[in-house]
């Protein structure tokens, strides 16, 4: 389970440097556990895009913690159970797609925290409990700082920037290219000018609010230019894509 301590050291690196990871589709933890000894610093367990059921999240959050990275748990959507449920089982933060306005931001943090924070769903005989095993106060403070990690992905959300980036609890602003080149109108171009200028645009004004900024690339390339950019929270393809890169690169090697 990840520590207080564990996820200080992960948070104080996102504000100062970049973290680095993938997303996992995979059911099987062998995916993630290995991500985490190769040095990634946390994985994006997809449960928006992913055939993931929470039994089976539960195993991947252990993977996650024993190789190394944060478990990060992207949701299908804005509910009191899809956002308590992974930190329940001890995710250290969720990430939440298609927020496009401030209401959604707010209730979106409201589900993930503890009072005087939110609203979030109270039990402690859960895994991020120990099971009860953690003091009371100790448990309810802690998991306030959980990571909050909201997807803005469509012009509505780009329309609506500055008054989510108003909202307090938010840790990362993500934004989904794939998603916002389609809302853009030009549907798979994440290259195009259009996303681009979008993008650095939303980077420029989330570091003006001192929130850190997320994307995902399809290369490596890609991911060093925004980071040199300042985008700190870089998710690099999918562990599925990962593995095929390597097979077809052996194959060809092999009969090169």
């Amino acid at each position: 389970m990840i520590t207080p301590e564990t996820l200080a050291q992960f948070k104080k690196k996102l504000k100062e440097q970049t973290v680095f990871g993938c997303f996992v589709k995979s059911c099987d933890g062998i995916f993630a556990e290995t991500a985490g000894y190769a040095g990634f610093d946390y994985c994006i367990i997809d449960m928006e895009h992913g055939p993931i059921s929470t039994d089976k999240l539960q195993e991947l959050i252990r993977a996650c913690e024993c190789g190394g990275a944060a478990a990060i748990v992207r949701v299908p959507d804005i509910s009191e159970q899809s956002i308590g449920k992974p930190l329940d089982l001890g995710a250290a933060g969720v990430q939440i797609p298609q927020v496009s306005t401030a209401e959604e931001a707010k209730k979106a943090v409201s589900l993930a925290k503890f009072y005087p924070r939110g609203e979030r769903g109270v039990c402690r005989f859960v895994r991020a409990a120990r099971y009860s095993s953690l003091e009371k106060r100790e448990y309810f403070q802690s998991a306030n700082d959980a990571l909050v990690i909201l997807q803005v992905e469509g012009v509505q959300g780009v329309e609506h920037i500055e008054e989510i980036l108003a909202v307090e609890g938010i840790d990362v602003i993500f934004i989904g290219p794939y998603d916002l080149s389609q809302s853009l109108g030009v549907p798979g171009e994440v290259e195009h000018s259009l996303v681009t200028d979008t993008m650095k645009d939303l980077v420029k004004k989330a570091q003006a609010k001192g929130i850190a900024v997320g994307t995902f690339v399809d290369s490596i390339e890609a991911g060093i230019r925004w980071r040199n950019l300042g985008v700190h929270y870089i998710s690099y393809s999918v562990d599925a894509g990962i593995f095929y890169e390597a097979c077809r690169g052996a194959v060809k090697q092999f009969y090169a």
